[in-house]
């Protein structure tokens, strides 16, 4: 799970840790990104039975998901992604504006993992 430094700061505050107590204890970084350190046997230190524990402040990737560029943009990943997530295709109906703006937000949060696009090439 990838982090922005202010969802870090976010989940830290949420927990009523400094965001270096935060980041000694959840994170390691690297060069150019954030990540939570995954405990054994779960894809993430705050997900329990009963929920996120830091859903209010949740990282971006985690809020803006299924909403992925790579999801959006790509029906064949949707629809896999839609097999593995039991929200996909529930729910109120989300625009497609609606999606493309939280991809947009994706972008935005990770933009080392999504170079911007060059607008010469697109097809009206």
């Amino acid at each position: 799970m990838y982090l922005t430094e202010e969802d870090l700061r976010r989940a830290a505050a949420r927990l009523g840790l400094t965001a270096a107590a935060f980041e000694r204890s959840y994170v390691y970084r690297t060069r150019r990104q954030l990540r939570l350190r995954k405990p054994r046997g779960s894809e993430c230190p705050f997900l329990e039975p009963q929920g996120c524990r830091i859903h209010p402040h949740k990282p971006t990737q985690c809020r803006v998901y299924p909403f992925w560029p790579e999801l959006v943009e790509d029906r064949l990943r949707w629809c896999a992604a839609a097999e593995q997530c039991p929200g996909i295709g529930t729910g109120a109906v989300v625009h497609i504006g609606t999606a493309l703006e939280r991809s947009r937000e994706m972008r935005e949060a990770y933009p080392t993992m999504y170079p911007r696009q060059s607008t010469s090439h697109h097809r009206q």
